[in-house]
Order: C-alpha cells, then sequence, then structure tokens
C-alpha cells in the first residue's frame, strides 16, 4: 500500500524514467530508498547524502532545484563546466537541467536540499515566484557564494528546522516546511545582494528575463537577436542596449553561450557523435558547427571531448 502522496509518486517517478538523456537524470524519487509522504522534497546533512549516493560524482544532471551549503571539506565541484573551489560557509544553487559533478579532496559535510517544482505548486498565487531570486536563473555565475558568518548561521538553523519537520511529520509540516524555504531563500539573497545596487526599471528587467525565457526555448531553432526581438514587440538595436547595460553582455552573447553550453552538455557524452549533434543544434552541417565551437572556446569539439576525458 502506498503511503500518503504515494499515487503521485509513482507517477512522478514512472514519468521522469522515461525521459531519454545521454547524460544521466536524477529525480527525487530515484535519490530516495521508497516512496514517501515529501516526496518532492530531500534535505539532510551532506555526509550522510553522500554515504548514501556514491556515484554522484560523475557528470549528471538534476530534475529538480538543488542547493547545498558546506560546512567543511575541500575539493572542487563543476556546474555547467565552471569549477568552485570546496570552501566552508560556501552555498550553491542548481536548476533543473544544469549539469553537475564533484571531487572531494576532504569528506565535506552541512546541507542538501533538493526539491521539485510541484512542491510549490498550489502553495503560492505566483508560480514564478522563485525565479526573483537571482540564485535560482540559471547562471552560474550568480549561483555560487560565500554566505556571511551571520546568514551562514541562520541557515543551519533554519536547515536543521526543515529536517526535523520532515522527520515528525507534524500537521501542516509541508506547509511549514515551503514557509521556512521562502524565508531562507530571502536572507540569503539579501546577504549576497548587500552592496549591490540594481536601479534598472522594473520593464527592463522584466524584458530581459523573457529574454532568457525565449532563449531557453528557441535556442536550438533561432540563432540571431532579431528573432527573439520580434517576439518581444522590440527593435534588435533596443534589446541589444537592454542587455549591455544590465549585464555587459550583447544579446548575441547570451544565445551563443546557451548554444555553447548545450554543445558542450552533449560532447561530453559518445552516444551522439559530431553530426548528430550539429544537426541537434540546427547547425547547416558539421563544418559550421565545429568552426561555431572553435571560435567561441578554442577548442574543435573533438578537443573538448578530449580534454573532458570522454574520448
Amino acid at each position: 500500500m502506498l503511503p500518503l502522496g504515494g499515487a503521485r509518486w509513482l507517477y512522478f517517478c514512472v514519468v521522469m524514467k522515461k525521459v531519454k538523456n545521454t547524460i544521466p537524470v536524477y529525480d527525487i524519487c530515484t535519490l530516495e530508498d521508497h516512496p514517501s509522504a515529501h516526496e518532492f522534497i530531500i534535505a539532510e546533512q551532506l555526509k550522510g547524502y553522500l554515504e548514501r549516493h556514491t556515484n554522484l560524482h560523475f557528470p549528471h544532471r538534476h530534475s529538480f532545484y538543488h542547493m547545498v551549503l558546506f560546512t567543511s571539506g575541500s575539493g572542487t565541484h563543476t556546474i555547467d563546466f565552471e569549477q568552485f573551489s570546496v570552501v566552508p560557509g560556501q552555498v550553491y544553487f542548481m536548476v533543473p537541467g544544469q549539469v553537475h559533478t564533484w571531487k572531494f579532496a576532504e569528506q565535506p559535510d552541512g546541507y542538501i536540499l533538493n526539491f521539485s517544482d510541484q512542491f510549490f505548486r498550489g502553495f503560492l498565487v505566483a508560480q514564478q515566484y522563485l525565479e526573483q531570486f537571482h540564485f535560482f536563473k540559471g547562471v552560474v555565475s550568480d549561483s555560487v557564494f560565500q554566505l556571511s558568518t551571520n546568514i551562514q548561521a541562520e541557515t543551519v538553523n533554519i536547515m536543521d528546522k526543515i529536517i526535523a519537520e520532515l522527520k515528525d511529520r507534524g500537521k501542516l509540516s509541508e506547509d511549514l516546511v515551503r514557509s521556512l524555504l521562502i524565508t531562507m531563500f530571502i536572507y540569503i539573497s539579501r546577504d549576497h545582494d548587500t552592496g549591490k545596487t540594481v536601479n534598472h526599471p522594473q520593464h527592463n528587467q522584466l524584458v530581459l528575463q523573457n529574454f532568457r525565457k525565449l532563449i531557453e526555448e528557441y535556442y536550438t531553432e533561432k540563432h540571431l537577436p532579431r528573432d527573439y526581438a520580434a517576439m518581444l514587440y522590440i527593435t534588435p538595436n533596443h534589446l541589444n542596449a537592454l542587455c549591455q547595460d544590465m549585464l555587459a553582455k550583447s544579446a548575441g552573447e547570451l544565445i551563443r553561450e546557451r548554444i555553447l553550453l548545450e554543445a558542450k552538455r552533449l560532447l561530453i557524452n559518445l552516444e551522439k557523435n559530431i553530426s548528430e549533434i550539429a544537426v541537434e543544434l540546427n547547425f547547416t552541417d558539421n563544418s559550421h558547427f565545429t568552426k561555431f565551437f572553435k571560435k567561441h572556446t578554442g577548442f574543435t569539439p573533438d578537443e573538448f571531448r578530449k580534454t573532458t576525458g570522454n574520448q
């Protein structure tokens, strides 16, 4: 007999297992030994989590949101091919679909939080609420940072409460956990934003946010800024000026970065050859893709595979 929420858990697992991907994709179900009433969230001490999941040092993706706070240990972890040193007090966030791996020199500890977008459905009126936090936008450079001493202590305190609440399963425990998560995200966001000046008009921020969403949806089909400007009902010059003002990058750079990221994700696996990857990314041929990749990375696709140990 399935426990509370078991039917939803079983359906979600079956759906996720049908997804074919050359990079292993982990969902909440595959990281738990059995269904539970809290099938859309995992919160626990990092040390125990790593002891139970010894294969997570290989490149993999998540179907859920992911947060880790390191309180001890050393080594490196990599998110979408950007490597970071493990430092006590460091927190990092990941959104679904990003590629992740880690290599520890000294056994780390801390806290880990995994939750699917289903966890907040029906609880938040604004379904895009999490997107207001910079660390949930999928931009790696904004997703790994050091917490101040006070906020690190506050984060540890909240994570301990979340772990206890998920274990005890008291009345309205999931709602309390959701409230604690939002509180923690706000504290962390305030801490990381300290000293930063953000004076961009809200309208411009919304345009940029919608531009990023369109890139995510159409990067394999549309490679030119004018295509996205048309969908946003603005001119290409306006879109480019907005990106330069807010990110110090051109609109074309943002599109190219997303195409290159997916190319790298596909290249670290050997199930597809270069020609198949070129077709998937909508390049006219293998040669066009190879020239594009080398121009912006300094490596040919084959050379990149060698640098990542996939040859």
